[in-house]
This record gives C-alpha cells, structure tokens and sequence, in this order.
C-alpha cells in the first residue's frame, strides 16, 4: 500500500466512482453500520412485494443483495455512468432499469407498485412516491440524516453549512411531515449516529469524489493544502473519525 502523501493521493484520485461498491475501502476505513439491518429488512420486503420500485439505484449494488426478488422489479438511476451498470448488476433478477433523474416526474403509471424503496437518496419526490404506490402500498427507505460528515466538510471547507432538522430531504422529521403531507402514514422512523474511520488520506480523496455533496466543487488540486494537513494528522493519530447519521423510514399509503 503506498504510503507518501503524492502517492495516496495519487491513488485516491485513479480509482473508479460508478456505482455504490465500497469494496476498495476494505482496511482503509470503516463505517459502523446501522443496528436495524436495512440489507436483510430490504430483502424480507422485497420477498412479499408483487412489484417494486427501488428509487437512486446507484450501479444496483445494494438491491442486487435481496435474495428473492418480485415478479416485477424496477430501479431509478439519474447518473448516467451508474445505469449501465446497474442494468447489468440487476439483469440477473429480472430488474428493468429506468434513466430518470433524481428530480424528475417518475414515468409509471398512477397505483403501479406495491414496494417503493430506497437507499440514501439525495432527493426524495413524495407526491410522486405517493401516486405510484397502490393502495396499501409501503414506501421503505434509508436516509442519509443531517448533519452526515459535517466534520469532515468543515475541516477541508472551513465551516459546516447548518443542519435544518425540519429539511425534508436530510431530516428525520422533516421527511416524516413530507411523508405525511403527501398522504402517506409513516410507520416506522428510527435514528443513529454512527462512526466513520479513516486511515489514509486515499480513502478520504475517493470518498470525495464518490460523495459528491460532503465537499461540493471538490478537487484534488484545490483541495490539496487541507488534504495534506489531513495526511498529517491521520500519520500522526493512525485514524481521522467522523460520524454519520442515518434514519430509517417506512410510510403505508392507505
């Protein structure tokens, strides 16, 4: 494993940002995982649905895992390197893959799905999750919850946005009145916070330009000065820790 400053960043910057893999980081960092299990609660919704939508798919990586999927499986992808690969990591269930960005109108039919799910959305369309839900239909998802990372954003911008706790799109509580103001009953909110480690500035700069919205406008080369103090302190310490917070949610249209 290189060890330089120029070579970690080097090899942070060469590697692929497709998809929702996170295999690369194996004994580069590490994240605790939520205590709910979103992969197996997934794949036990995923095994009673007749048909679903899995919304910000990625590469599909993550709903690739269910291991009995429905008669009818479809996914959502706005990024366009990330839909070819999600067609080919999906073709083996049966799942049809839909460019459409993340924004956008969904392009189904009103009551089409039974399931609608997702996993760490960057925007969630709740009247359109609510119009192609069927009656009785569930809307099942992990949320990315504010303020996610906030310690790295502020160590290599300077300062942290503030954390709206109402914002719909971040927000446990946000999303639940957003749920709700669409006609959904949510029933099932939980929250965590859990610890993120680093232990080489490789993995921080890949990291970046995976999760684009930590440190908008990040680049190497802008960034190189803060990198390096953050090379630093993970030489110095042998880790840099922050934290996330997620939330899980379920919403029945009744």
């Amino acid at each position: 494993m290189s060890t330089t400053f120029e070579d970690l960043i080097a090899e942070g910057a060469a590697q692929p940002t497709e998809g929702w893999d996170f295999s690369w980081f194996a004994g580069r960092a590490t994240e605790e995982r939520p205590p709910w299990g979103f992969s197996r609660l997934l794949g036990e919704r995923m095994a009673r649905a007749s048909a679903a939508l899995d919304l910000q798919t990625g590469g599909g990586e993550v709903l690739a895992e269910i291991p009995k999927p429905p008669p009818v499986l479809v996914a959502t992808e706005g990024w366009p390197p990330n839909v070819g690969r999600a067609r080919e990591t999906l073709a083996p269930l049966g799942g049809e893959v839909h460019e459409v960005p993340n924004d956008a109108p969904l392009p189904f039919p009103g009551a089409t799905f039974d399931l609608v799910t997702t996993r760490h959305p960057t925007f969630v369309p709740w009247p359109e999750v609510a119009r192609v839900l069927m009656p009785g239909g569930t809307y099942f998802a992990q949320h990315v919850g504010g303020p996610s990372a906030a310690e790295l954003t502020e160590f290599m911008m300077g300062s942290c946005p503030p954390s709206d706790p109402a914002d719909p799109t971040f927000g446990a509580e946000g999303a639940k009145a957003a749920a709700e103001a669409a006609g959904l009953t949510v029933t099932d909110l939980r929250t965590t916070v859990r610890r993120v480690e680093f232990f080489d500035v490789a993995a921080v700069v890949l990291y970046l330009r995976k999760v684009i919205w930590i440190v908008p406008g990040f680049d190497v080369e802008r960034y190189r000065e803060r990198l390096a103090a953050l090379h630093e302190r993970i030489v110095a310490d042998g880790v840099w820790t922050m934290t996330h917070h997620r939330f899980l949610i379920e919403a029945r249209k009744l």
